[in-house]
Formats: C-alpha cells, structure tokens, sequence
C-alpha cells in the first residue's frame, strides 16, 4: 500500500525510503514527535506522485521536501525549520537554523553529505559512473 499525501490540515515529508540513514531518521522524529500529524511518503518509485505535487523528482532525492498544513511545498533548510518546530522544545534550534550565517554553512554541509551518499549508492542525479568507480573525469582531461 503506498502513503497518500492527500490529507488536508497535515504535514507531509517526501523522504529517501531507499537511504537506510533516512528511515532511521524518520523513526528518531516520530519517536521525538509522537503524533504530532506528520505524514511520511516515501519517494522511491513515486515520480509520477511528485509531480502532481509540483515537486522535481531528481530535486526530492536531492534535498528534503515537505508540504505544510496550507499545501505549500518547502524545501531544504525550511522543511527542516518546519519539521523542528513542530516539537516544542526544537523549536529555538528551528530558529538557530534560519539564522543569517548558519543557513547556508548547514545547507553547505547536508547538500555535500546528500550527494556523497547517493553518488556511493549510484543515485546521483546525472552520475554517469558505476557506485564503485572512482568517478568522472572534467572535460578535457583524458
């Protein structure tokens, strides 16, 4: 049975279901949240899904997603803002991370993590090597 993300007044986190660190993530926020009505859909296999909800499917794979209780999507840094203060006592580090300077050193470092992980996994959007290979060459340098 694949999760919905019709239910209105809900927020909804288009997640990797395919990244092990990913659901262990997701089991760590329930855990913290309890039911605090966030609904998890796992993007895997779901292009057609993403679409209809305006979502990039090679974008979802490469920074988070949710869509918030108006049906707006938000993306990276903001779905992580909204997701942390859904629980209340995440709610100052939601806010530490919107701040001017550490906005962009997070967005930095999770954009670097994400794509070392699904470049070691052959995921990559656009990766033309095998997972194993020791990746590609710059134009020019053959």
């Amino acid at each position: 049975m694949t999760e919905q993300p019709e239910t209105a007044g809900v927020i909804t986190v288009f997640y990797d279901g395919a990244c092990p660190r990913c659901r262990k993530e997701r089991a760590r926020y329930e855990k913290l949240a309890g039911n605090s009505g966030v609904q998890w859909l796992d993007i895997t296999g779901q292009e057609d899904t993403l679409r209809e909800q305006g979502i990039d499917p090679q974008g979802a794979l490469l920074q988070l997603h949710v869509r918030d209780r108006q049906g707006r999507i938000q993306r990276e840094m903001d779905a992580y803002r909204l997701l942390l203060s859904q629980i209340s006592w995440l709610r100052p580090l939601a806010w530490l991370i919107g701040l001017l300077l550490v906005r962009p050193l997070l967005s930095w470092c999770l954009t670097r993590w994400v794509n070392r992980r699904l470049r070691k996994d052959g995921r990559l959007p656009g990766q033309s090597c095998s997972p194993q290979g020791g990746g590609t060459q710059p134009p020019g340098n053959t």
